[in-house]
């Protein structure tokens, strides 16, 4: 019979999902009783279905920074998440919530707070998110991956702590990668993950300096939904996905060199098993400039190589893979002494202690 009951939310994006899963195996093995709540047709609800743990659906409004005409009748579905939260906390009565940000989190973290009920939230970037900013003020701690994230915290809320790492990605096997992939394991490997909705900037870059790749390695290619480029299908040493799972252990592991955009939980895991990279991050245009400060951050440490979107052109992109892959064992050594660990049992302890309160 389990002791403690949890709340776990977080939404929008696979990125506000997957630190969860990390999360999930040490709670079991705290006596947790786990439950979600996310969005009707949010990316978590088939994620979390998957795992087992019973989900509540909620009604939720994005929250824009800009100009829209769903922010006259999105706050009214924020409003509505909030009562439906408050239902389900007196249903459920946990003892604690967990909240990994998106827009889906709002409500649960105001309802909870409502009713007495500790949260704890946890930002990845190096600054908060819109979601995390609007649920501070209601959660008793914000655990963060940076450092340089506590200057924009107010009070005493913030704590470090790092990022959840799944433990199924250090149980990746380079052997298993060749299996998958039919290489024949005698190049480096490239790896390439645009982020679960692809990149068409990284995608066209990588596609038209294939040949010459090639020559040079094998290449994985994560592209995104939708982003197949059937011509290629054939192609000796070039592997193309829309999106992985249970594969992804194997071709991190597997992977000689990483190209991947700047999100918080890709470039922690990257740090995590050490590997040389390249971080191509979202541009400021396209977003609220985050992964430009996390790629700054790996940056100035001497674990990757930066390249903003407006610096892609022919040719650059292949220059700067070969040279990371020149200098890959400085890159290594930079990585092998970050002082940075897996955030998981940080997160675990910080719950913990409002468990013995």
């Amino acid at each position: 019979m389990s002791k403690y009951k949890i709340i776990m939310t977080g939404g929008g994006s696979a990125g506000h999902v997957t630190p969860n899963l990390a999360l999930i195996p040490k709670l079991k093995e705290n006596n947790f009783e786990i439950k979600y709540i996310g969005g009707k047709d949010g990316i978590e609800k088939n994620i979390i279905s998957n795992e087992g743990i019973e989900y509540y659906s909620i009604s939720t409004g994005k929250l824009r920074r800009y100009f829209d005409m769903k922010n006259f009748s999105d706050p009214f579905k924020v409003v509505a998440g909030v009562f439906q939260c408050i239902n389900i906390m007196r249903k459920e009565r946990p003892n604690i919530v967990f909240s990994k940000g998106g827009f889906v989190s709002v409500p649960v973290v105001i309802s909870a707070y409502l009713n007495r009920i500790p949260v704890i939230s946890h930002e990845s970037d190096m600054t908060p998110g819109l979601a995390n900013k609007l649920s501070t003020p209601y959660s008793n701690k914000l655990c963060v991956t940076f450092p340089e994230s506590l200057k924009h915290i107010k009070g005493n809320k913030g704590i470090v702590t790092g990022t959840p790492i799944r433990s199924e990605l250090f149980k990746g096997s380079r052997n298993q990668c060749l299996k998958i992939t039919g290489f024949k394991g005698m190049k480096p490997i490239l790896f390439i993950i645009g982020g679960s909705l692809g990149s068409q900037i990284i995608n066209s870059n990588i596609r038209n300096n294939l040949e010459e790749l090639l020559k040079s390695f094998d290449v994985i290619h994560l592209c995104g939904k939708g982003n197949i480029e059937s011509s290629l299908n054939n192609k000796v040493g070039y592997k193309q996905y829309e999106y992985v799972n249970e594969e992804l252990p194997h071709f991190m592991v597997g992977s000689d060199v990483v190209i991947s955009r700047a999100g918080a939980n890709s470039i922690f895991e990257i740090l995590a098993l050490k590997k040389p990279n390249i971080l191509i991050p979202l541009s400021k245009k396209a977003s609220r400039g985050d992964q430009v400060l996390n790629a700054e951050s790996f940056e100035k440490r001497g674990y990757s190589m930066v390249i903003q979107e407006e610096m892609l052109r022919d040719g650059f992109l292949l220059e700067s893979i070969k040279k990371v892959y020149k200098d890959r064992d400085k890159y290594i050594k930079a990585m092998e002494n970050s002082k940075t660990k897996n955030g998981t049992d940080n997160i675990i302890e910080v719950i913990m202690n409002y468990m013995k309160k």
